[in-house]
């Protein structure tokens, strides 16, 4: 083993102990805050493919490789790419990805694209308890690989348990987490049974390998290059130990007031030299909030004062980037090779320059053709349709600043850090009453505060509004409500509230409307939800929406949003819902590549690929009359 890796850091003892490990060992690595892990795990997938003895070394495809979000993946693989030597075949997945690719591979005929997410995951658990990865091509690994595994909960948990537990006799694996950033508990309501899956899979890993289970730590912090950055690091340990609602509150009070130091306090988000700090920053940032009411709010005031950043999406939502559309429509052919490829490429206008040979490598694994060097366009259009377009070809983040909340920051790092000022635990306890996990909002504002290399601030937070949920249900439409129950004074935008079924002016001129969203529409801009007239599009369905670009449509409000606005408006059996003329305070998250129809791409004349652009938005949406500009309510 060597350490001559260009730019990469010199492995510590800890480190090494970790990367020296032997293919078939068990390895529990606990490692807190900024401690190196990214790395450590690059250098051991190295290790695992590059072994001096041939029996010792891996195949890049027997190693299973699982993170947490899109973002995680894109950063180890990048990471691999820079400072990996033999690893670089090793693909690092999300737990989706995968688990769909184990489902077409046990069930090929299967509609998975139309199942949810945990769906897909207990479904891919139940394939491979039945040989799923022993079945054709499929090659069940022989190292899995997993960071953050102190979230794994519920079906996650449960699909990896069978994993290692199918192959306990034949596969090794490399777990890597910390019980003191346990953030996720939130995904499972009853506190009951969130607090029995806290920790639940450490406890199974030590119950079913008592013999060899191998625990390591790392100890050493090297994110924190500041004592600002470094303050809530001393509190990992007994965060490790948290479970009692009392011992939380002590702590999270000690951490709050840590954070509120005076030299890290930064006023409201509107003040003048806040904004001009944030519009003239040159490092990372992440402005850091506890939940997505919250995150929406911060960025709506942004958008605003002219404040150039990035909302961060959930980690389900996979969006497929405009480009592919402009690719597989600019060209009759049924294949491409790779100087085609990079020659069409060059004519899409995109936001950043492309890494076209990484591209090109993804989408080739994706869409392999007949030809040694061709990429099969059907393939590439199916790979879209069913959800299995690679996250190695989603686009990058290339803003700055990025609003999001902590949970999804988690593993994540930035030059600075700003944490919205959160609520004290009186506070706490007066919002959310019998359902306050306070363990979980003390673990929370560790991760937010852990997440710095420079600098450490806090922010008022900004005024909020009322949110409420249709129906009452956790999955129900959010809207913006007031104290009385029929109070209805805007609804919160969704992915999929534009249509995706026909192409955006498929009624007028597609084609220029296409043209338009390229040249004309990107991330942020603002955009409207105008009524086109009062007949409800449907028994249960508001009146149809058009989506409004500076004057000139680019889309319609889909089916999903026609019934959930009706929903919003129906308040009781006998109210008669009203219809607000438009929808404002809207912003345009992306542009994405979606499928349709071949009739309805040939009638709107974009030819018989049956893909296209379609807007997809964001934002706290507010009722306004057309005729005065004024805001409308019940």
């Amino acid at each position: 083993m060597t350490d001559a890796y260009l730019d990469s850091p010199p492995l510590t003892d800890e480190q090494r102990t970790v990367v020296e490990q032997p293919w078939d060992a068990r390895v529990l690595v606990t490692a807190g805050a900024g401690a190196g892990k990214t790395h450590t795990l690059v250098r051991r997938l190295d290790a695992l493919c590059g072994h001096e003895e041939p029996e010792e070394s891996l195949e890049a495809a027997e190693i299973l490789v699982l993170t947490f979000s899109r973002a995680a993946a894109r950063e180890l693989r990048e990471r691999i790419a820079r400072h990996g030597d033999r690893a670089r075949r090793v693909r690092a997945q999300t737990f989706d990805a995968w688990a769909y690719g184990v489902l077409r591979q046990a069930h090929p005929d299967g509609e998975w694209h139309s199942v949810g997410f945990e769906g897909r995951i207990a479904a891919a658990a139940q394939a491979i308890e039945k040989g799923a990865l022993e079945a054709g091509d499929a090659v069940p690994p022989a190292h899995v690989v997993i960071d953050e595994v102190q979230d794994l909960l519920g079906g996650r948990r449960e699909l990896v348990e069978t994993l290692l537990d199918r192959y306990q006799d034949s596969c090794g694996f490399t777990v890597v987490g910390d019980a003191a950033q346990t953030v996720y508990g939130f995904q499972i309501e009853d506190l009951a049974e969130r607090a029995d899956e806290t920790d639940r899979f450490f406890d199974w890993l030590r119950c079913s390998f008592p013999d060899d289970l191998v625990e390591l730590h790392l100890t050493q912090n090297f994110r924190a290059a500041t004592p600002e950055a470094g303050a809530a690091l001393p509190y990992g340990p007994r965060l490790q130990r948290l479970a009692e609602a009392d011992s939380a509150a002590t702590l999270y009070e000690e951490l709050r007031e840590l954070l509120l130091e005076p030299t890290n306090g930064m006023g409201a988000l509107t003040d003048g030299l806040t904004l001009d700090g944030l519009r003239n920053l040159s490092e990372t940032c992440a402005i850091l909030t506890r939940d997505n009411r919250q995150a929406l709010v911060v960025s709506g005031l942004l958008h605003e004062h002219g404040v150039t950043h990035r909302l961060r999406r959930p980690l389900e939502e996979r969006p497929v980037p405009y480009w592919v559309a402009e690719l597989l429509r600019r060209t009759e052919a049924s294949g491409l090779t790779e100087d085609r490829f990079r020659a069409l490429l060059a004519d899409i206008p995109l936001p950043f320059e492309p890494n076209t040979t990484a591209l090109w490598t993804a989408l080739r694994r994706a869409a392999r053709g007949t030809g040694r060097n061709m990429l099969d366009l059907e393939r590439l259009r199916r790979s879209v349709a069913d959800g299995r377009f690679p996250d190695e070809a989603a686009d990058p983040e290339t803003s700055r600043i990025v609003v999001t909340t902590v949970h999804r920051a988690k593993g994540l790092e930035f030059d600075r850090v700003i944490v919205l000022t959160p609520p004290t635990v009186a506070e706490l306890r007066k919002q959310h009453k019998d359902e306050l996990d306070l363990p979980a909002e003390t673990r929370a504002l560790y991760v937010a505060m852990t997440r710095a290399r420079q600098d450490l601030y806090h922010l008022d937070s900004p005024q909020l509004p009322v949110l409420r949920r249709t129906g009452g249900r956790r999955n129900g439409r959010r809207y913006v409500g007031g104290w009385r129950s029929y109070d209805r004074y805007g609804i919160v935008s969704e992915t999929e509230d534009v249509c995706r079924n026909n192409p955006p002016g498929h009624e007028a001129d597609a084609v220029a409307t296409q043209a338009y969203l390229l040249e004309r529409v990107l991330p942020g801009h603002e955009v409207l939800l105008r009524k086109r007239h009062d007949l409800p599009a449907g028994e249960h369905q508001s009146p149809p929406y058009a989506l409004v670009h500076d004057g000139r449509e680019i889309g319609e409000a889909s089916e999903t949003f026609r019934e959930d606005l009706f929903q919003v408006q129906k308040v009781n059996r006998t109210w008669d819902p009203w219809w607000p003329d438009e929808i404002h305070g809207i912003r345009i998250d992306t542009l994405e590549t979606v499928t349709g129809s071949t009739a309805a791409g040939v009638n709107a004349g974009l030819g018989d690929r049956g893909v296209w652009i379609v807007p997809r938005i964001t934002g706290i949406g507010k009722y306004r009359r057309a005729d005065n500009n004024e805001e409308q309510s019940a």
